[in-house]
């Protein structure tokens, strides 16, 4: 319908829906208008929807770089702000840290480069580990060791800062990175014994500034197994966007778009500029947090994205942290705002070689939080996990039960949180299948096959293929779901 008062002499048609009327009525309430001309508390209302709106998009796209932060904060927490200062879970991972979704059966090692301060840098890296390294935005960079150019065989990587124009000298794998910051991540394989890998991995990494490649510093190695107080989750509230002025400020202008630093700059975050929001804004960013936190949470448990789904159209709740296995999350080449919020929110590292399709190369986990009727998992009840006969791993496989609140191990009597095939332990049924449980108290005769959970608290688990094999990814071997016994 077209319609126009007064008639003037000027006058021609307008169409009705590109006019505002006197009263609109919205979510955020009754918006009013002179004309089109926003009246009483109508600017108020929408600058902050606007606002917050802008805040909570800040904490979906922000949220990998946020996460990395927190990780190299855990370590300055600890005193190494040096690219030699690592961190090692030389006695294998615990629930004590506070580490997102790690393994009970990975070495890991990992540290942080600062090449603004020390400018191109080189690690030097021993045989048979499995490294990654990654940007303080969560980018992918390369692998090292069994996945990257030296093919497990050890070397040297030199990995140059923002903008490098300077030589660049032969002999190394050479990566430019777009931030300052650089995560170093490796995993030490556990061939002979846990010793024997973290031994390997203290005897033989370096880390050094190019410029002292001729006397390189002493590493200086931390264990992080048992390390209670060593905290890498970034926060749900406000802080978070404080963290992420943190990284603003330490990082080059350009390490992220235009786009995304102007979203970020509309919420008051510039680089160069002091980061201080009044009352108003500051209630709206604890409201965004809130929100993000809330969304990123629904979007673990019910991910509207299915190429999360392992078995999808079946009512299966196993999820994979990469949907449809794409570590670069991108789809028809638009950005899967979603699943890089899924695996940023629960998880750690990027890299191709954690979501291969090729048998017996890699690593794929399966990941569940709702039993088989789609209900939230309790820690005062008692579950089953049934593994079919011929778990079809090349090398070996893990089940590990995590909080929800932290995505970390859950916290329990039990050193490990979980149990394994390298235990040797596992008990399997006549048929060679496997049944776990999980409940506050290990039933009789299933004590190696027990994994506690804590009455008053959720859970939910990680169910890890090293090196799978055909079977697990054509989906003719399948786990089973979660079950509810009493």
């Amino acid at each position: 319908m077209i319609t126009q008062e007064p008639v003037m002499k000027m006058t021609t048609p307008i169409p009705k829906n590109t006019t505002t009327p006197d009263k609109v009525e919205t979510p955020i309430g009754t918006l009013e208008f002179f004309d089109a001309v926003p009246i009483g508390d109508t600017t108020e209302k929408v600058y902050d929807y606007v606002d917050r709106a802008r805040a909570v998009d800040v904490f979906i796209n922000m949220t990998p770089a946020v996460s990395v932060y927190h990780i190299r904060q855990g370590q300055r927490d600890l005193g190494h702000t040096k690219s030699n200062q690592i961190v090692i879970a030389e006695n294998m991972p615990d629930s004590k840290p506070l580490v997102l979704t790690w393994n009970n059966t990975s070495l890991y090692t990992w540290g942080f480069l600062d090449l603004k301060n020390d400018g191109p840098t080189v690690i030097e890296i021993p045989p048979d580990v499995l490294g990654i390294l990654d940007d303080m935005y969560f980018r992918y960079i390369t692998d090292m060791g069994a996945a990257g150019p030296d093919k497990g065989k050890g070397g040297k990587y030199l990995i140059l800062p923002p903008g490098y124009e300077g030589d660049v000298p032969e002999g190394y794998y050479v990566f430019k990175s777009k931030t300052y910051g650089v995560w170093n991540f490796m995993r030490g394989y556990v061939r002979d014994s846990v010793e024997a890998a973290a031994k390997n991995i203290k005897a033989n990494l370096k880390v050094y500034s190019l410029s002292q490649k001729d006397n390189p510093p002493e590493m200086e190695f931390k264990s992080m197994s048992g390390l209670a107080g060593y905290n890498t989750i970034m926060p749900n509230d406000f802080s978070f966007y404080e963290s992420l002025n943190a990284l603003i400020q330490e990082e080059p202008l350009d390490f992220l778009d235009p786009q995304t630093r102007g979203q970020i700059a509309a919420i008051g975050i510039v680089k160069g500029k002091p980061f201080n929001p009044d009352e108003r804004m500051k209630k709206l960013l604890s409201e965004a947090a809130a929100i993000g936190t809330a969304y990123a949470r629904a979007n673990t448990v019910f991910p509207r994205d299915q190429g999360h789904r392992y078995y999808p159209d079946t009512g299966s709740e196993w999820v994979m942290a990469f949907a449809d296995n794409d570590t670069y999350f991108l789809k028809d080449g638009a950005r899967r705002f979603d699943s890089r919020l899924w695996m940023h929110f629960n998880a750690v590292c990027v890299t191709p070689a954690m979501a291969l399709t090729k048998p017996g190369a890699g690593s794929q986990y399966a990941i569940a939080g709702l039993d088989s009727k789609h209900r939230p998992l309790d820690g005062a009840k008692t579950y089953k996990l049934h593994l079919p006969p011929k778990f079809p791993v090349k090398d070996n496989w893990s089940v590990t039960i995590y909080d929800t609140q932290t995505r970390s191990m859950l916290q329990t009597d039990q050193k490990f949180a979980g149990i394994n095939s390298l235990s040797g332990k596992v008990k399997e049924n006549e048929d060679g299948s496997i049944d776990v449980i999980f409940s506050p108290k290990a039933p009789e005769g299933m004590e190696d096959n027990w994994v506690q959970s804590v009455p008053g608290k959720s859970w939910f688990i990680i169910l890890r293929a090293y090196g799978p094999l055909a079977p697990w990814i054509d989906k003719t071997w399948r786990p089973g779901e979660i079950e509810l016994v009493k």
